[in-house]
């Protein structure tokens, strides 16, 4: 047979390569996925949303119980090596709670709105045992002189030292910081404010093993499992909103029967101090009546090196309240702040303070972490329950009485509820990482180093320093130590350095995407979304009376 130039030879199909079965790429989405949520869904009430009347009571008075333990712990650290004695401990206690009563309500009405209440600083710690030191070489005839001498020395440092505050945040300064910010340099800040304090944790917790672990088991088990367990559904919602109170009344009724069974009557001092219900001192100490009043201790008397040794101090209650302010949004249901909300705020928080100083208390104020944390373990981040609890800030500073019995609620027991409330900041802060890409290699170091050495830094500081205060940092220029180890001994402020430097100079506008900007940028104005009014706009009109600077 004879080819024709028509005829085509069929080509048969190659036969199939036999290797090893083709993977789907491990970079590719195979499972759920989960889009951004700008707001959480599971809270019950949000920032401008209320419980019932009587639901709202009671929360409140959660939240002072909460701040309550880290007063009492402030003043027991400081108050006894100042000179003080039972008496001026209650009295200090008493002024402080009246003080954060009064911020607590400035800043929910006028300064960041948000559901946060302004308790105790730790960041002036340092700064006032300096003063402690210079004053303990036996110039005084009596202890009670020696404290007063203190005291009135802590106030005119804390006076001047208010003006930092004041000049960052109605100068603007703060609100340029936040304005460089993304939600890459967020998270390190926002879960090292919870993560920076662990020492409030199980530390203080093992104190009092006996005591603080029954508290943290007890709260996780009744305000988490117990709910789901068949037949008791009808207290879940009392378990999950009070459970909290439930538990520490028990707690405490248990502490107080070990107490008079005579189970640490063969222990160390520091045992007794721990456990013990009876050996605050502060209900037989405390006045049935007292109203915290201006200069309460006398003059306030102006140190230059002491002045200048409360600045670290000032910034870093700053940094430390930016963080709380912005886990605080996510757990009240708002977008994230506005950089000049934050501008307000720090201003405020600097006339709180002034007015501290002006009352004679120990130390400025911070956004209280704890309370933040709060607000998640009930999911209910109503502005007004905060603002109810300032009254019972204000009641239990006045009737003395009332207000140190439960300031005589052990602390290890405090230390297990806190386990359970730094550990949700914590978590929120880590939450922010959605609206950025957490596949980009250049975010994961940013995040890696900021975390790691704001840690590494804030412990190595911690660490090294004395009972007496004495850091790392010791140069012939007290005030000069005071400020870099208070600001180094600070794991929020540390990251707020780091990672804001990296974020911002490692490739900032090749992976601006990476970074989340898109997303975030709207929230950092004033009128770039249309729920920044709605969240953080002044009440009653106020805009009207006040300059653009103030608001």
């Amino acid at each position: 047979m004879v080819e024709t130039g028509h005829h085509q030879h069929q080509h048969q199909p190659a036969p199939a390569v036999v290797g090893p079965p083709m993977f789907p790429s491990m970079a590719l989405p195979t499972g759920p996925n989960w889009p951004p949520a700008e707001q959480l869904h599971q809270l019950q009430y949000c920032i401008h949303s209320n419980p019932s009347w009587h639901e709202t009571v009671v929360l409140a008075f959660q939240h002072y119980i909460v701040m309550l333990g880290t007063t009492v712990l402030l003043a027991n650290t400081l108050v006894s090596p100042m000179g003080g004695d039972a008496g001026d401990k209650a009295r200090v206690i008493q002024t402080m709670l009246f003080m954060s009563g009064i911020n607590t309500l400035l800043q929910t009405l006028i300064g960041t709105r948000l559901p946060t209440v302004m308790g105790v600083s730790f960041a002036y710690v340092l700064p006032v045992l300096s003063i402690i030191r210079d004053y303990n070489d036996g110039q005084f005839d009596s202890e009670k002189q020696r404290f007063r001498h203190t005291i009135r020395t802590v106030q005119g440092s804390l006076i001047i030292s208010s003006f930092v505050n004041i000049i960052l945040g109605y100068g603007q300064a703060w609100g340029n910081l936040i304005r460089i910010f993304s939600p890459i340099i967020v998270v390190p800040v926002v879960s090292l404010v919870s993560l920076g304090v662990f020492v409030r944790g199980f530390p203080l917790l093992a104190n009092c093993v006996e005591i603080g672990l029954p508290m943290l088991i007890l709260l996780i088990v009744s305000q988490q499992y117990l709910k789901h367990v068949h037949g008791i559904s009808r207290i879940s919602v009392i378990l999950e909103r009070y459970a909290l109170l439930v538990c520490l009344a028990i707690i405490w009724a248990f502490a107080a029967i070990l107490t008079v069974s005579g189970a640490y009557n063969n222990v160390s001092v520091a045992t007794k101090q721990s456990c013990r219900t009876d050996r605050a001192f502060l209900i037989s100490a405390a006045p049935w009546i007292r109203i915290p009043y201006p200069f309460q201790w006398g003059t306030p008397i102006f140190r230059a090196g002491h002045v200048f040794g409360m600045f670290g101090a000032a910034i870093v209650a700053s940094a430390e309240s930016t963080g709380v302010f912005f886990a605080a949004s996510r757990l009240a249901g708002a977008t994230a702040p506005p950089a000049h909300v934050f501008s307000r705020s720090v201003g405020l928080q600097g006339i709180g303070v002034l007015l501290e100083g002006i009352f004679g208390s120990i130390t400025g104020n911070t956004a209280s972490v704890e309370n933040v944390g709060l607000l998640g373990l009930t999911r209910i981040g109503s502005r007004r329950v905060v603002q109810i609890s300032t009254g019972f800030m204000i009641f239990f500073s006045i009737f003395g009485k009332f207000g140190a019995f439960f300031a005589s609620i052990p602390l290890p027991i405090f230390g297990g509820i806190y386990c359970v409330l730094l550990g949700i900041v914590a978590a929120i802060g880590i939450s922010f990482i959605q609206f950025a890409n957490t596949n980009s290699m250049r975010n994961i170091y940013v995040l890696g180093v900021s975390l790691f050495l704001s840690l590494s830094i804030a412990q190595y500081f911690l660490s090294n320093t004395t009972r007496a205060g004495y850091g790392p940092v010791r140069t012939a220029g007290g005030w000069f130590n005071d400020i870099l180890n208070t600001i180094f001994a600070s794991a929020p402020l540390v990251a707020t350095i780091v990672a804001t430097i990296l974020d911002n100079t490692l490739e900032p506008r090749h992976a601006s995407k990476d970074r989340g900007l898109d997303w975030w940028k709207p929230f950092q104005h004033r009128d770039g979304d249309n729920r920044n009014a709605e969240f953080y706009g002044m009440p009653l009109r106020i805009n009207g009376y006040l300059p653009t600077r103030f608001l």
